[in-house]
């Protein structure tokens, strides 16, 4: 079963998203905060991130930075969720290191066809 970490400071959207993930059949981690994000990247290995951009203590941004830089979770697919929508918001998530990028209200059969996409990449 595919773990997916989950980093989102909303809790309407931490909560509907995770149900609806483990509905699906992957094991959900979660973490509230950017630093707390880091922190369980590293601690439980999970397959995928599903990383909310504004988030609080450490944005989305420099989490997806410091996970990139660090040679344990590099090879992680990430994919930004964000309310911002403009295609420069989209090239600031692939720059800071994010694998793709999906917006917020969440299309579920969207995503969920991205994270499948990304875990049959990395072979999860």
């Amino acid at each position: 079963m595919p773990k997916i970490l989950l980093v989102e400071d909303n809790e309407m959207n931490r909560d509907m998203l995770s149900r609806r993930l483990k509905r699906k059949g992957f094991e959900v981690v979660i973490a509230m905060d950017g630093a707390e994000g880091v922190a369980m990247a590293s601690s439980e290995a999970p397959d995928l991130v599903l990383l909310d951009m504004s988030l609080p203590v450490m944005d989305g941004w420099e989490v997806a930075r410091r996970l990139k830089a660090d040679p344990a979770t590099r090879a992680l697919p990430i994919i930004a969720l964000t309310a911002h929508a403009m295609a420069t918001d989209q090239d600031k998530a692939l720059a800071a290191g994010c694998d793709d990028f999906d917006t917020k209200p969440v299309d579920f059969a969207r995503l969920t066809g991205k994270i499948d996409a990304w875990l049959a990449k990395a072979g999860s």
